[in-house]
């Protein structure tokens, strides 16, 4: 509006002053060009110019000649809300400013006009520079057409959709461009005669499929002066929901392998395993678990052979199913069949009138751990070696088979091998369960686990009876250094009782079992070091005894330790027997 660029509160004269005084305010403002002559209402009565006042020097004016005989009344003005676009209009170069009342309230000349037209340029290359980096940086194309048809503006996305270079189309009607095969359909056609928006799909030559829209723009009057074109490759678009649906795919994989790697360490986290021996077990362990393959645990009692194939089903697949642990030793053998492999109604007196359903049937879906196999009598090995092998099995007094999905592990205390060639184990089942063997070695050879096992049993058993109970770190010492034939099974109860028996906060060597005390007197008599002068024969002897005593320990054998300390095997014999040394 003209009130925004005019120059407010002009100076103004009344007709009554002189030439002389409107020389003055020419002389002292170089940029007024005109003044206002008003009443003593403020309303306009005219305008002198300095042109008025240089033709009346000219013309011999007396200093004092009021300006009322020079002034020029008939004025051009502008209402102070007028647009700026108006005073463009108006070839005086200056023009008095009036209110709504009539009154002057500014001013407005030709610099006025040129310096907001000047403001006014710089914004609109702003605001273009802008729409240009706006439209450049849309992924999707842009095609613009004025009212006519004619192109008038491609981005470069367009450019890279389509194939098209803007030098082709730029200045070209749509028609034009039709009629010579650039496009077999114009969108901007369709939209000039609809004068809505219109979406087509569309196959272009570079082979790609787009969905074009066009969209009219409309100047005051309803007439079209643009439309813009949208042009999206579909092509591409349908690549990143293959894109995104293969990467949900991997996204599924990887969590359902992480979910598997979860499960790997909840299953393991229990279990103590700071020896080499254990690691090593725990890692073949975790590998068995991503299969199905039959596994042999083999180890003496109370190793912990149940605790691994727990482990093994819970990291596996079928850790959500059930785990069916049978004990082959315990069940009465008249009753063994009917347990492993259920029975139908009626098979033997006293039986379930509806039948039953066996061991193996109960783990479907899941595992089957048949804990000491060595002890399954040899009538019945045949048929469980035919429910592994054909993953059926049929009831005691049925003839119908049962399909089963189940895994099997098994574990053992005997040497299934010897078993095997005295023929009281089959050996095509030897073979078949002993898929993956994994041998746990007993307690004494693993000391690294035995002070870890001591702390979880404590805080288990602490936990369990609402004690606080601490160990004594010479205690521990006794406790790794006793062989543990019973083995963690044995530990396990030698800690629970210390909890229950023994009075005081810390547990100490005078609290531990009596036979561990005792044995590791004579274990320290077999490690001898001497610490003071005494007979050389007496030295020589507790020096023998306690390298005879460790090179059985290591080795197992006497012939192992004969050629380790290089001697004669029956002088290893000789020598064990007399200082007592048993292996």
């Amino acid at each position: 509006m003209i009130k925004d660029i005019m120059m407010k509160d002009p100076i103004t004269l009344k007709p009554e002053d002189s030439i002389m005084a409107a020389a003055r305010i020419f002389i002292k403002h170089n940029d007024v060009e005109g003044i206002p002559i008003v009443g003593n209402d403020k309303n306009l009565l005219g305008l002198i110019t300095r042109k008025h006042v240089i033709s009346a020097y000219a013309n011999r004016a007396e200093y004092d000649f009021p300006i009322a005989n020079i002034m020029i009344t008939d004025v051009v003005t502008l209402n102070e809300n007028y647009s700026i676009g108006k005073a463009w209009d108006c070839p005086v170069k200056t023009l008095p400013v009036l209110n709504n009342e009539g009154k002057v309230v500014g001013m407005l000349t030709r610099a006025n006009l040129i310096r907001c037209y000047y403001r006014d340029l710089q914004e609109v290359k702003r605001l273009n520079k802008e729409l240009n980096a706006i439209i450049e940086s849309s992924y999707d194309g842009f095609y613009i057409t004025d009212g006519k048809g004619i192109t008038i503006r491609v981005n470069s996305a367009y450019e890279r959709i389509t194939g098209i270079k803007a030098e082709e189309v730029i200045g070209r009607t749509v028609e034009e461009l039709v009629d010579k095969g650039m496009y077999s359909q114009s969108v901007t056609s369709l939209v000039l005669e609809e004068k809505e928006p219109v979406t087509i799909m569309h196959d272009i030559k570079t082979g790609k499929r787009v969905l074009i829209t066009g969209n009219p723009v409309f100047n005051e009057k309803g007439e079209i002066v643009r439309v813009v074109t949208n042009v999206r490759d579909i092509t591409e678009l349908n690549n990143l929901r293959k894109q995104l649906e293969e990467t949900k795919e991997l996204t599924e994989k990887y969590e359902l392998e992480l979910k598997e790697l979860r499960n790997v360490g909840f299953a393991f986290d229990e279990i103590i395993a700071y020896s080499s021996e254990m690691k090593n077990i725990l890692e073949i362990a975790a590998r068995v678990a991503k299969v199905d393959s039959t596994v042999m645990i083999t180890g003496e009692s109370g190793v912990g052979k149940d605790v691994i194939a727990g482990a093994i089903h819970k990291a596996s697949a079928r850790g959500e199913g059930p785990f069916i642990k049978v004990n082959c030793a315990a069940i009465p053998e008249t009753l063994l069949e009917s347990e492993l492999f259920g029975y139908e109604k009626g098979a033997f007196t006293g039986a379930n009138t509806t039948g039953r359903q066996g061991m193996f049937e109960l783990a479907e879906k899941g595992t089957i751990f048949l804990n000491e196999i060595g002890e399954l009598p040899f009538h019945l090995q045949p048929k469980l070696l035919r429910v592994i092998q054909d993953k059926e099995v049929i009831r005691v007094g049925g003839s119908e088979a049962v399909k089963l999905d189940v895994r099997i592990i098994a574990a053992t205390n005997k040497d299934l091998e010897l078993m095997v060639k005295e023929g009281t184990f089959r050996e095509d089942l030897y073979y078949r369960l002993n898929v993956v063997p994994i041998y746990i070695p007993p307690l004494r050879e693993r000391k690294e686990d035995i002070p870890h096992l001591i702390l979880h049993f404590m805080n288990k058993y602490n936990l369990k009876y609402g004690q606080n109970k601490k160990i004594s770190s010479k205690a521990v010492d006794y406790l790794t250094d006793w062989p543990w034939p019973g083995n963690v099974r044995e530990l396990e109860n030698v800690i629970e009782r210390l909890i229950v028996m023994v009075t005081d906060d810390i547990i100490q060597i005078e609290d531990l079992p009596a036979s561990i005390r005792t044995k590791h007197k004579e274990l320290k008599d077999m490690n001898y070091y001497i610490e003071d002068i005494l007979p050389l024969k007496e030295a020589v002897e507790k020096v023998e005894k306690a390298l005879i005593f460790k090179a059985l320990r290591k080795f197992k054998t006497t012939r192992k330790a004969a050629e380790v300390l290089q001697v004669d095997q029956s002088t290893v014999v000789r020598k064990a027997q007399k200082y007592g040394i048993n292996n």
